[in-house]
């Protein structure tokens, strides 16, 4: 398996699972986090969190992986439902990730999540 696609799988499943010191490893130092409504989170903020949220489902399809040299570009689709501070949250994004290989291994240094679109009714005009 591409190195990039198994350090996205143990970010996605640290995500998933809470697992806060796989996320401390995988995050690097610099890395900041733009989120569906252009909020900002830096890695200490995107890290905790998880004392106030928790995934029941982190779905994701349509995984597209560049490369380039020692850089690589992840885009996919996620589909999740959450909750956040004791509220039901359902969120259908875009997500496009950097990951950069510092010191020898793979870090994920920024994050930015686009709301999907709703498919266009019948009939309807783009």
């Amino acid at each position: 398996m591409d190195a990039v696609r198994e350090v996205q799988e143990r970010f996605d499943e640290a995500e998933r699972s809470a697992d806060l010191d796989t996320l401390r490893e995988l995050i690097a130092e610099d890395f900041l986090s733009i989120g569906p409504r252009g909020f900002v989170l830096d890695k200490s903020q995107w890290i905790e969190r998880h004392g106030e949220f928790a995934y029941q489902a982190l779905d994701t399809s349509e995984l597209d992986v560049r490369r380039y040299g020692d850089t690589a570009v992840v885009r996919d689709v996620q589909r999740n439902r959450a909750t956040w501070r004791g509220q039901d949250v359902r969120v259908d994004t875009r997500v496009s990730q950097v990951w950069v290989r510092l010191d020898g291994r793979w870090q994920l240094v920024a994050i930015q999540f686009s709301p999907l679109a709703e498919a266009p009714s019948a009939g309807s005009e783009r």
